[in-house]
């Protein structure tokens, strides 16, 4: 033989070599190419239902989301007619309660003072920073600057 029949079947068998080791690579990439094929369907196949599931949860909040959004707003009108009530209320029966109580309360101090067979109350004292400051020292000191 020859160098060059030398050479050509060392060529040939390491391109036989190579081949053999390229149709390995090809076949497990064959192998894994299926795996993920199959890995795809079956997530494909949960995939679906569970997506299904999400859009009925959604449509569910909504409504309820819907359901709470007319509660919110006839709560808002309650309180609104309530206060528009309160308001009512305090104009027309405010007035005219203060002043029935400003005068039960004169008629009580006034009768207060003038009962017979009763001993004369104490004065009422109030304290100022630790200081006792006597009831008509008070009242001088609250009628400073009224002019009559």
């Amino acid at each position: 033989m020859s160098g060059g029949e030398v050479a050509g079947i060392l060529v040939a068998v390491f391109w036989a070599i190579l081949v053999s080791f390229l149709a390995v690579a090809l076949a497990r990439l064959a192998q894994t190419l299926k795996a993920t094929t199959k890995l795809v369907a079956d997530v494909t196949d949960q995939a679906v239902p569970l997506l299904a599931d999400a859009s009925t949860a959604v449509r569910s909040a909504q409504t309820q989301i819907e359901r709470v959004d007319a509660i919110a707003s006839d709560v808002q009108e309650v309180t609104s007619n309530a206060s528009a009530l309160s308001t009512t209320v305090a104009s027309t029966f405010g007035g005219p309660l203060v002043k029935v109580a400003a005068f039960g309360y004169g008629v009580r101090r006034a009768m207060g003072g003038r009962r017979e067979g009763e001993p004369a109350k104490e004065q009422r004292r109030t304290v100022i920073v630790g200081r006792t400051v006597p009831g008509t020292r008070r009242s001088r000191r609250d009628t400073r600057g009224k002019k009559d």
